[in-house]
């Protein structure tokens, strides 16, 4: 038998919350991405792709070797999912039969659960 007596803290490890409003807060909501996505542009094929750039790199395509032009910057869209709005990664709601990104459980426009996605 131990005679030694811990604190909720020390079984936890030296990382745990003081107090439960701590860990409300810390774990409350899902970290969000700050890079900055762009569109890029191939010049020669006109082939575009998404990418989440960062300053002072240089971005080449990779069938090419071409350096990317960036076209433009990408709106952030109020979705919790980090697809694009692209017919590939869309899928039907079973409920409501309006488009959500395949990442998503819930849909956006009935709040409803959907099953798993087909790909």
């Amino acid at each position: 038998m131990c005679d030694r007596v811990s604190s909720p803290a020390s079984r936890l490890g030296e990382n745990a919350p003081a107090a439960r409003g701590d860990l409300i807060t810390r774990y409350a909501s899902r970290p969000m991405s700050t890079a900055i996505r762009y569109r890029l542009r191939t010049p020669s094929t006109g082939r575009e792709v998404l990418v989440e750039a960062q300053p002072g790199r240089i971005y080449v395509d990779r069938e090419t070797g071409e350096r990317l032009d960036i076209v433009a910057q990408v709106t952030p869209l109020e979705s919790r999912s980090s697809l694009p709005f692209a017919v590939e990664n869309m899928r039907l709601c079973p409920w409501c039969k309006q488009m959500a990104q395949k990442d998503l459980n819930d849909c956006p426009t009935c709040n409803r659960r959907m099953g798993p996605s087909g790909s």
